[in-house]
């Protein structure tokens, strides 16, 4: 039994945790005031509690900070209703918003050219400069509480499964001009049936933003932002969308044009690959998960690191954070196209991030409201299959899984291309062995192989005969 000592300290540490709404760091409990433990006792009395489901906690091992569990009461829930309760209707903007839409109404002509400003990022400065304030991140908390805080990371994600591959896919490829409806992309992620009258494309950009989610929330606790996760997610977002193969999962490495914009970005590729680095680094440090989010909205798109496809990268990258932390989702419900692109806009041409900010806040508190009441458990929705989709998929990833080498392989593949049909034999053929060559580790996770697989076939596919 614990004894009155152990539970008094166990009711100063919960009290300590409850006095910081974005969750207190080991640091702050041991120096907030009375108790009188050393390091290794309050790290057992801590873990004691998070076994107990009492706290949770949210960052990395260097930036833990511990939280208050609220399942067993109705505080949080009581706060949330109250805030989703009153559903506003109209798209809400800042009055900075509003300057930025006024000046983007400029001609391009009439407006300031610029280039890839470094000091915008180097600048930042994790936890001390944010672009959230704290009235934001206390919103933002309340909204996005669920009963899986203090569970593996993705939980929640996994129960609302089925209507966020469905939502996140379609409004993030809405937002890129895709026509399809909402029931075109339900029956389409759920059926496998394609829209009459819908380009290939639009379907296939869906399609990739499922596999991408997939990919996200079955990663786990490993989960983070990570700079393999980063390429993986753009390359299963721009599978079978870019002209060149080799560009799935790996940076720019030639200028590009932002369309309708005066921005221009960074065109010189160590410079782009040294940025990346610095926003992941950064993004890292972060110990809020809503800034994080809000960040890799702002500067991932901003540096344009990959030939295209940047923006939906961004959007799914935006939900790491809450879907390891096990809090509601983003999927940008309701967001007004032309109101994010001058959002987006106004950081490339102004690196200022207000407007961006109200298109993040509306849309996370549309997300919220959303799924503030799906609490059951759904099951994964049948995978979509393009025609031979299934059979590429499943024919590179026992190549890799196995270790064949490229004779054994090449044999592999053409002995499937024989079983097809004649007209498809040979473009089935070159399909396979085009991705094998574009196969690198900014990009196997497509094929449900592990990064440990893949590293082992490649040193032995680069010198088998």
């Amino acid at each position: 039994m614990e004894n009155v000592s152990t539970k008094r300290d166990l009711l100063i540490i919960k009290g300590l945790i409850g006095k910081s709404p974005n969750g207190a760091s080991i640091e702050d409990i041991l120096h907030g005031g009375g108790l009188d433990l050393e390091l290794r006792t309050l790290q057992r009395r801590l873990k004691k509690l998070k076994e107990e489901g009492e706290i949770y906690t949210t960052g990395g091992s260097k930036s833990t900070r511990y939280h208050i569990s609220y399942s067993d009461n109705l505080v949080r829930e009581s706060e949330q209703e109250k805030l989703i309760r009153p559903k506003k209707e109209e798209f809400s903007i800042s009055q900075e918003g509003k300057k930025i839409i006024s000046y983007l109404l400029k001609p391009v002509s009439e407006r300031k050219k610029v280039g890839y400003n470094m000091e915008f990022l180097n600048s930042y400065r994790p936890n001390i400069d944010v672009y959230l304030s704290k009235d934001d991140i206390h919103k933002l908390t309340v909204l996005g509480y669920t009963h899986s805080q203090h569970q593996p990371a993705g939980t929640h994600a996994r129960e609302i499964l089925n209507r966020l591959l469905i939502d996140l896919s379609w409004n993030s490829s809405r937002l890129e001009g895709n026509t399809y409806s909402l029931l075109d992309t339900q029956r389409l992620l759920e059926l496998g049936e394609s829209a009459a009258g819908k380009s290939l494309e639009e379907a296939q950009m869906i399609i990739n933003h499922k596999d991408a989610i997939e990919f996200l929330v079955d990663l786990g606790d490993d989960l983070d932002f990570k700079h393999y996760i980063l390429l993986n997610l753009h390359a299963l977002l721009a599978e079978n969308l870019m002209k060149e193969q080799s560009s799935l999962g790996r940076l720019r490495s030639m200028p590009v044009g932002i369309y309708q914009s005066a921005y221009t970005p960074l065109s010189i590729p160590q410079l782009i690959a040294t940025q990346f680095e610095l926003i992941l680094k950064k993004v890292r440090e972060i110990e809020n998960p809503f800034e994080q989010a809000f960040f890799m909205m702002v500067h991932l798109p901003y540096l344009q690191a990959f030939d295209d496809v940047n923006k939906r990268t961004s959007r799914l990258a935006s939900n790491i954070p809450l879907i390891k932390n096990n809090l509601s989702p983003i999927s940008f419900v309701e967001v007004p196209k032309e109101v994010y692109t001058k959002g987006i806009l106004g950081v490339y041409e102004l690196n200022q991030v207000d407007l961006l900010k109200d298109v993040f806040l509306w849309a996370y508190e549309k997300s919220a409201i959303r799924y503030a009441s799906i609490r059951q458990t759904v099951s994964e929705p049948d995978p979509f299959r393009t025609k031979y989709r299934e059979e590429i998929k499943k024919l590179i990833m026992t190549i890799v899984s196995e270790n064949l080498s490229p004779r054994e392989g090449s044999a592999l593949i053409q002995s499937t291309a024989n079983n097809l049909p004649q007209e498809d034999s040979n473009r089935f053929r070159e399909m396979v062995e085009s991705d094998l060559l574009a196969l690198n580790e900014g990009n196997f996770a497509r094929f449900k192989i592990s990064l440990s697989e893949f590293r082992v076939w490649k040193e032995n596919w680069s010198r088998k005969v």
